[in-house]
């Protein structure tokens, strides 16, 4: 499996780019945090998925659902789904995540 990444300086700055490559009308989005990590795998490759685009900042998130406005860039963790014109994040917290695991393993050897 192939790796490129996409490093950004702020949570608020990775959710704005997942919501401006996300499918029209995609309104609930999974994100992962992971070992001091916010991000989400974009296949490249979608055919063969040999090739996985990381997006990623450093931060974490609880684990939850979270609402998030672009025009003020701000993101609140929220129980339900309550407006149309607002993205929401499923944010998944594993125990452990052997891509993510791969993906981390060749930052942090490139630092």
């Amino acid at each position: 499996m192939k790796f490129e990444f996409e490093e950004f300086e702020t949570i608020e700055d990775v959710l704005i780019y997942l919501v401006s490559v996300a499918p029209y009308m995609k309104q609930i989005l999974p994100i992962s945090s992971y070992k001091g990590y916010v991000f989400s795998m974009v296949p490249i490759t979608p055919l063969s998925g040999e090739t996985l685009l990381m997006i990623y900042t450093k931060g974490n998130l609880e684990h939850g659902m979270y609402e998030f406005d672009i025009s003020v860039k701000k993101h609140k963790l929220v129980n339900v789904m309550e407006r149309a014109d607002k993205n929401y994040f499923i944010v998944i917290t594993p125990k452990r995540d052997t891509i993510a695991d791969a993906a981390l393993n060749q930052i942090s050897s490139s630092q």
